[in-house]
């Protein structure tokens, strides 16, 4: 019979959760050990604390405190800014965080997204995509970039099996780190109570973006960092094929800016697309999503008819180590945000409750809630042609239809760069699926050196590291 340490039953009724050990003496020793495991990791006193505060309601902040963030647009042949990026990857300062944990249930696939086939050409899953940029840039470089992998509970253990079944696409395994998104257990609205799933299961669920950053520092993965010289952390989405992983030119203006945090946007198209809004909130970059932007605010253009609030953020960001262990401890930690949600849940008698209405709060951290702590920070144009298609939807808009369309756009975008002929649609669309490799090219000027300028695109094209097929 497992043994409750005494310290823990003291927590469970100092805070009133007694309850979750109504089925104790019927549970198997492992169903035991991991409801203990559970319980053990949960700080009491921080939920205790936030289910105070469940009436608490976000406002937007008001009109007069919102400003467009000022937005720098890089020129591509600054080769001052740019070799600033390159000497901090070649001398081994970065490292690539994507983060992971979601599966692909919109897509109708019940598997981590970063495994769902995007290749035009190839079917290649999006973490090789991912892995051959780290891989190629390692290669240009001469130092190894290694590959921060959140994954979260339900992805873990299946997205570290697909790494190690394809050889980690190439990358050392020494150099793939994987770290998992924290979880976060729900309450009874009503009353505070844990809420059970099974008799010796606590309903949890991740507890947000902003837990990568947290995770990455209780891993203790950001402290290793920080003792083998790694000082910025490239932060992009697994679901966005098209992202410059650590673009000099970008990193570059983000060392020499001696910035905290850097940010890249993209122009919207309209005033209700689904991105957060880059914007100076008393004069501190921060981010409002799409759905807390007053409509006023959001429709309001300037006297040439451009969106006052035009900056989208696509979720590519670089962040020094020092900010990040900074941010991630103490007072200063990530806050959490409140949603009432409907969570089944084990009731009195032992029957599982499938509520009409909401009845539960769920904790939820946002990347962005730290951008208005960094002191110093840079917020960087670039354009969704060129870095920003993310796969969201089975169908329609961010589609898998849709993002290998985007995927041979820009790699027929870089042939005709190099000079070679592409035929296109009358959309401007490829008239056939096109993909580059990273370990060919990195970038268009990469593939200007090395495509022959007699190819011709006749039928599906894709330009490997060992040949042009």
């Amino acid at each position: 019979m497992i043994t409750i340490p005494s310290d823990l039953l003291d927590r469970l009724e100092q805070y009133g959760q007694e309850h979750v050990l109504a089925w104790w003496d019927q549970l198997n020793p492992q169903e035991g050990r991991e409801l203990l495991r559970q319980l053990s990791a949960i700080d009491y006193a921080l939920l205790h604390r936030l289910f105070a505060e469940r009436d608490r309601t976000y406002a937007a902040p008001a009109r007069e405190r919102i400003a467009p963030a000022p937005v720098t647009r890089l020129d591509p042949a600054d080769r001052q800014t740019r070799s600033r990026g390159e000497q901090a990857l070649q001398q081994g300062e970065v490292a690539a965080l994507v983060v992971a944990g979601g599966q692909g249930s919109r897509l109708g696939f019940e598997h981590p997204k970063g495994m769902f086939a995007i290749g035009p050409v190839t079917n290649k899953p999006l973490f090789r995509v991912h892995a051959e940029k780290v891989l190629a840039l390692s290669r240009r470089y001469g130092k190894a970039l290694p590959l921060l992998v959140m994954t979260s509970p339900a992805t873990d253990a299946e997205t570290k099996a697909f790494f190690k079944e394809h050889a980690y696409f190439g990358l050392p395994k020494e150099e793939v780190f994987f770290f998992c998104q924290g979880t976060m257990p729900a309450l009874d609205m009503a009353s505070g109570k844990l809420l059970l799933e099974a008799p010796g299961r606590l309903f949890t669920s991740p507890n947000g973006h902003g837990g990568t950053l947290t995770a990455l520092a209780d891993s203790g993965l950001l402290d290793q960092l920080q003792q083998r010289g790694i000082r910025q952390i490239f932060y992009f989405q697994v679901d966005n094929p098209l992202v410059k992983v650590a673009d000099p030119l970008f990193l570059g203006h983000h060392v020499a800016a001696d910035a905290e945090a850097s940010s890249k946007i993209v122009p919207k198209e309209g005033p209700k697309d689904k991105l957060g809004n880059m914007v100076l909130i008393d004069g501190r970059c921060s981010i409002i999503e799409y759905s807390d932007l007053p409509e006023e605010l959001a429709n309001e253009r300037d006297e040439e008819g451009r969106l006052r609030i035009w900056a989208g953020s696509p979720a590519i960001q670089i962040f020094s180590v020092s900010f990040l262990k900074r941010v991630t401890q103490g007072a200063l930690r990530i806050p959490f945000h409140i949603a009432r949600k409907k969570v089944p849940y084990l009731d009195e008698h032992g029957k599982l409750v499938q509520p009409a209405k909401e009845n539960a709060l769920k904790f939820e951290m946002f990347i962005f809630d730290v951008l208005p702590m960094a002191e110093r920070w840079t917020v960087i144009e670039t354009s969704g042609r060129e870095e920003f298609v993310p796969l969201k939807n089975a169908s329609g808009a961010d589609s898998p239809e849709t993002v290998r369309q985007a995927i041979s756009n820009l790699a027929g975008d870089w042939l005709e760069k190099a000079g070679v002929r592409v035929a296109r649609k009358a959309n401007a669309d490829t008239s056939v699926p096109i993909e580059i490799s990273p370990l060919y090219a990195l970038d268009a000027e990469e593939l200007a050196r090395k495509v022959p300028r007699a190819l011709r695109i006749e039928g599906p094209t894709y330009l490997d590291d060992k040949a042009a097929t």
